[in-house]
């Protein structure tokens, strides 16, 4: 579990990276997860394939505009 909902995000960014440079070399998703994801970040596949779907970069700067919005008004 992250600490937080930015370190979250920032590990699924990760994570979706290194899917992307892996699969333009020609490799599957399946021998991604068990020869990189799995040994490195302690992962479910349901896990991995549930982060290759959330759009991790738009909520990072969701989250960076709230907290940027908050700290303004103290």
């Amino acid at each position: 579990m992250a600490y937080c909902r930015r370190n979250y995000l920032l590990r699924i960014i990760d994570i979706q990276n290194i899917t992307l440079e892996h699969q333009n070399r020609g490799a599957t998703k399946r021998w991604i997860f068990a020869n990189i994801v799995k040994p490195n970040y302690y992962i479910s596949e349901a896990t991995y394939r549930k982060y290759l779907g959330i759009n991790a970069k738009r909520l990072i700067k969701l989250l960076k505009k709230q907290t940027d919005a908050s700290q303004t008004k103290i």
